[in-house]
């Protein structure tokens, strides 16, 4: 999926202002910061005009900037450093600690999309890259956990 479209989903879920969407996105690192009109490209969707491709480094920010707003900042512990490539992997564990998801829940919200999976493919999912039963997480499957997930979060 394209980054602009998991930013959309995630605004759209929790009903996010764009204010909001940008406090998050300077959350884990206060000196990384994008401005209003930059945003509101991002928001747009392919195709439209002032369409901007959102990029890698943005979308790690807002995902963990969510993180730390969903579940609050450990200061024990060093800031972790901010993903360099994000891939959809990467959005379903970061998601899934954000909104504190087992693997009980998480299967509830792929089957409230209509797109149960097995418990072998979505332990492969959260597997390392090297790891011989890694499976890379496609396009939709994480449109389908997105839509299961904005099903619980805002209700049918």
């Amino acid at each position: 999926m394209i980054n602009n479209d998991v930013l959309r989903s995630i605004r759209y879920m929790l009903d996010l202002s764009d204010n909001k969407v940008l406090e998050l996105i300077s959350l884990p690192d206060p000196g990384f910061a994008i401005d209003k009109e930059a945003l509101q490209g991002f928001l747009k969707k392919e195709g439209e005009d002032g369409f901007v491709e959102c990029p890698d480094v943005v979308l790690a920010h807002f995902l963990d900037g969510l993180v730390q707003y969903m579940r609050g900042k450990d200061d024990s512990l060093p800031p972790r450093p901010v993903e360099k490539r994000v891939n959809n992997n990467v959005v379903l564990k970061k998601l899934r600690v954000a909104f504190e998801l087992k693997d009980v829940d998480m299967h509830e919200v792929f089957a409230a999309a209509g797109f149960p999976i097995s418990k072998p493919e979505l332990s492969a999912l959260f597997r390392q890259p090297g790891h011989k039963n890694f499976r890379l997480c496609g396009d939709q499957l994480l449109r389908n956990f997105l839509k299961g997930l904005t099903l619980r979060v805002r209700g049918a």
